[in-house]
């Protein structure tokens, strides 16, 4: 990607309000999952189980519940669009295992924060050979 090239996703409301809630629900572990999409467009959420040993500052997600939401999309029609995760007392940006473990270049990587008190914030990233590179989040209509 050129450095003049600005990346934006458009992600409907209600697939915010699903991140931001799963995120909340989670308390003071990460939660995880996938999005998928249709046509190139964000359509639906899949909550994945944080299986990490350290599920307060890791997440790990449960490989049976990843081939049956793989599956699932295939059904339906969708792709691999994102894996998000939470980070719930630090900031949206990735960590370095974060970016060390990621293994899926063709997708976006979505971090929701509970960092500040009231305050939820999400941010996009392409990772690619050990960089992280932010892409603009729009809201959409649902």
């Amino acid at each position: 990607m050129s450095s003049n090239t600005l990346e934006k996703l458009v992600l409907p409301r209600t697939l915010i309000n699903q991140l931001l809630t799963h995120a909340q629900r989670g308390d003071e572990n990460e939660v995880c999952g996938f999005i998928a999409s249709r046509g190139g467009k964000p359509t639906r959420t899949y909550a994945i189980k944080n299986v990490a040993m350290q599920a307060t500052r890791r997440f790990e997600m449960e490989p049976a519940a990843q081939i049956r939401a793989i599956k699932e999309m295939r059904e339906q029609g969708e792709a691999l669009f994102a894996i998000y995760h939470s980070h719930p007392t630090s900031p949206a940006a990735p960590s370095q295992i974060d970016i060390d473990e990621f293994c899926y270049p063709d997708v976006l990587s979505l971090i929701i924060s509970l960092n500040t008190q009231g305050v939820l914030e999400i941010r996009a990233y392409r990772m690619m050979k050990n960089c992280a590179t932010e892409v603009a989040i729009e809201t959409g209509s649902s």
